[in-house]
């Protein structure tokens, strides 16, 4: 869906995945500060939401999830994957329960699919599940934020700031209220300094949660059984995941950024080197300059010299190895 906020002054369109709401309103940088002292906000409307209520709502996603939500308190932020019967990340849910109904928002595109799977989980549980994209959007407010919440709003709060649930139709007035934007490239850039990954950036077919940090903030790693949690379990106790997720500080004096996808290689080797793994996402940081996060193989020496497509990195590890 198109956001009504990319008729604001200065907005340009994202691209790919993220079409539909604004890249940046003009001032990348500018637009970082303001999130990182806590002043403005994100629209995310073209983020999927979804619904789901009943008496049951808790227990059977309980069962379907690799967090432990079936005593999640209301008003309580988590997050959880939905796994391949193999352990590989296929879904990446957000969500709170506000004591009636579990709000979760998940990345653009992925939503059909999810609808599609918890339909054909429902059988006798007393659920329902419920596509709201279109009539609620999401939009973040930075950690530190002083602005109110907004009346009878599900929230999400995080350490990284709130996420809520807003009318659709109420994202021009919201933008005049809470004002100034932030564009996407801003957000993506606080979250590559977070080390936070993203379905679909960090991820690719076969990635499992040990990969990129997840077990710490999506998995509970002693609740019951739910699809891929064998995998889960024997990478855990074994402690030895194939790749590892990587957060690099570019060479800030070249102009182009490595794209999604671009080889990482030891430095050493040249440019026909042996590939070691890729860059997932790489933003300019309006402190750190140019930074990435890349998925590397699990035995890469820790104070091993990298490229990045063309560009030197040097790594900090962000899971170890």
């Amino acid at each position: 869906m198109k956001s009504p906020l990319l008729s604001l002054p200065g907005a340009v369109p994202a691209e790919g995945v993220d079409d539909g709401v604004a890249a940046h309103y003009g001032d990348l940088f500018r637009e970082q500060r303001a999130l990182a002292d806590g002043r403005g906000f994100v629209d995310l409307s073209h983020r999927g939401v979804v619904t789901v209520s009943g008496d049951d709502r808790l227990a059977w996603l309980h069962l379907l999830l690799t967090q432990h939500v079936s005593e999640l308190p209301p008003g309580e932020a988590t997050e959880a994957l939905i796994l391949s019967p193999h352990g590989h990340i296929e879904h990446a849910l957000y969500l709170v329960d506000d004591g009636a109904t579990v709000w979760l928002h998940v990345e653009p595109g992925t939503r059909d699919d999810l609808l599609k799977y918890l339909e054909s989980m429902k059988f006798f549980y007393r659920v329902e599940v419920t596509d709201r994209t279109a009539d609620t959007a999401v939009v973040h407010l930075p950690a530190g934020s002083i602005a109110e919440t907004p009346a009878d709003t599900a929230v999400r709060e995080t350490p990284y700031g709130r996420d809520l649930f807003l009318p659709r139709a109420g994202l021009d007035d919201f933008a005049g209220q809470y004002g100034p934007p932030a564009g996407l490239l801003a957000y993506e850039a606080l979250r590559v300094e977070a080390h936070r990954p993203r379905l679909g950036f960090e991820t690719d077919h076969r990635t499992i949660p040990h990969e990129l940090g997840w077990l710490e903030t999506a998995v509970h790693l002693d609740k019951g059984c739910y699809r891929g949690q064998e995998t889960v379990a024997r990478v855990h106790n074994l402690g030895k995941p194939p790749r590892r997720l990587v957060f690099l500080h570019l060479d800030g004096s070249e102009v182009h950024l490595p794209p999604h996808g671009a080889a990482v290689r030891l430095a050493d080797e040249g440019p026909e080197g042996r590939k070691l793994g890729f860059v997932t996402t790489s933003v300019r940081h309006h402190e750190l300059g140019p930074i990435a996060l890349a998925l590397v193989k699990r035995n890469v020496p820790l104070d091993a010299r990298l490229v990045a497509d063309e560009t030197a990195a040097a790594q900090e590890a962000v899971v170890q190895p």
